[in-house]
């Protein structure tokens, strides 16, 4: 390991649970870089297995961000008062068990800003990432409901465009959106429209799908260049002076993940990489299968003018939301197969490997930058990144 890596990890975990350095906090003493290593590793382990507490008083932001807040809040409030065995695996979608026949059942919100971006909108967005949360559990996508909230004043020629983009997003997955909700809230409440949605698919395979499956030589693949939606959201807001030819990638990955699974019966785990990015995916994962997970600057799709974008925007794309992206975990013999089989289909023609599961530092995300040694890929502090689902 290089001595960059030991220390920047050495920063991490003195970090406050607001990111900032903590005063006060007993430093580490010095010691040989082999040493240091571990001395980090082992505080790492121990922060980690701590029983999770909100700390702040009130929501922030940052607890949407999909990062280390999201996750504290979700174990520390809404797990522990929901706390149930469907509910613990904290996957995309609940696996059920209804007279015989085996369900996923999935909801999500959507609140992007802006509403209509290059390549989509909150219409097709709602409806894609909905779909996609119940393919990546391995069921087949049937029904959706449909809740919106509207603000008053919010135009009915939107909403009709908003309609209109969630039938044809339906008619591509080959879903229907069987029951819904309108509310309408003061002007100044809400943000023009927000969508609620539910999901239900059958699942008709043999087998479960989880990130806690993962062991250690099996394969992370990614199905093509990541990042493009969130840059594409922070671009469409107007606030930067960038311009970059960039579309967001929402797209229904049913199709795709069915021909993934005609060819990898046995893939592991599935996630499609939005709030977070691939970076919370992997985190999430070794977390949950405590395994260790290494992955290569190199081998990760991104599209030059989302790197560029990356690059003046001081963000990493590995963070950055994707919906039309999947990270699949397969074993390590299978994954020629598995990229074959993502590449025949056209949303996966870019699909690549780009790290492997190891039983080295358990818990423990690493990548290998184009330059050389190793740095830590941590889940995010703060809230770096606009709304963007």
């Amino acid at each position: 390991m290089s001595k960059s890596w030991i220390d920047e990890a050495l920063a991490q975990t003195e970090q406050g649970p607001d990111g900032l350095a903590a005063e006060g906090r007993r430093q580490l003493p010095l010691a040989e870089p082999g040493d240091r290593e571990q001395q980090v590793l082992d505080r790492i382990d121990r922060a980690r297995r701590r029983r999770p507490k909100v700390r702040e008083e009130r929501i922030t932001m940052s607890h949407g961000a999909g990062g280390k807040a999201t996750q504290t809040l979700i174990e520390a409030v809404f797990l522990d008062a929901f706390r149930n065995p469907l509910l613990e695996p904290l996957e995309d979608a609940a696996s059920l068990t209804v007279g015989g026949a085996r369900l996923a059942l999935t909801t999500d919100s959507y609140v992007v800003s802006p509403l209509f971006f290059p390549g989509g909108d909150i219409g097709d967005l709602a409806v894609n990432g909905t779909v996609n949360d119940l393919a990546v559990s391995g069921a087949r996508p049937l029904y959706l409901s449909a809740g919106f909230i509207l603000e008053e004043g919010f135009p009915i020629a939107d909403l009709q465009r908003v309609t209109e983009s969630m039938r044809a997003a339906a008619e591509r997955a080959g879903v229907h959106v069987v029951t819904g909700d309108t509310k309408v809230v003061q002007k100044g409440k809400a943000d023009g429209c927000y969508i609620n949605t539910a999901g239900v698919g059958v699942i008709e395979r043999d087998g479960a799908l989880g990130v806690a499956r993962a062991q250690p030589g099996d394969a992370i693949i990614v199905s093509g260049p990541i990042g493009d939606h969130g840059i594409t959201i922070m671009l469409a807001r107007g606030e930067l002076d960038i311009e970059a030819d960039v579309c967001s990638d929402t797209a229904p990955l049913n199709g795709l993940i069915a021909g993934l699974l005609d060819v990898v019966p046995t893939t592991r785990a599935m996630r499609d990489a939005t709030r977070g990015g691939v970076a919370t995916i992997l985190n999430e994962m070794a977390k949950a299968a405590d395994v260790g997970v290494m992955v290569s600057e190199d081998d990760i799709p991104v599209r030059p003018e989302v790197r560029g974008a990356s690059e003046l925007l001081g963000i990493d794309p590995l963070y950055v939301a994707c919906e039309g992206r999947l990270v699949a975990v397969v074993a390590g013999d299978s994954a020629d197969r598995a990229v074959d089989a993502l590449r025949a289909h056209p949303l996966g023609e870019q699909a690549a490997v780009i790290g492997h599961v190891t039983d080295e530092q358990p818990g423990i995300v690493r990548l290998k930058p184009a330059f050389g040694g190793t740095r830590i890929v941590d889940l995010l502090v703060g809230d770096p990144l606009p709304r963007i689902c």
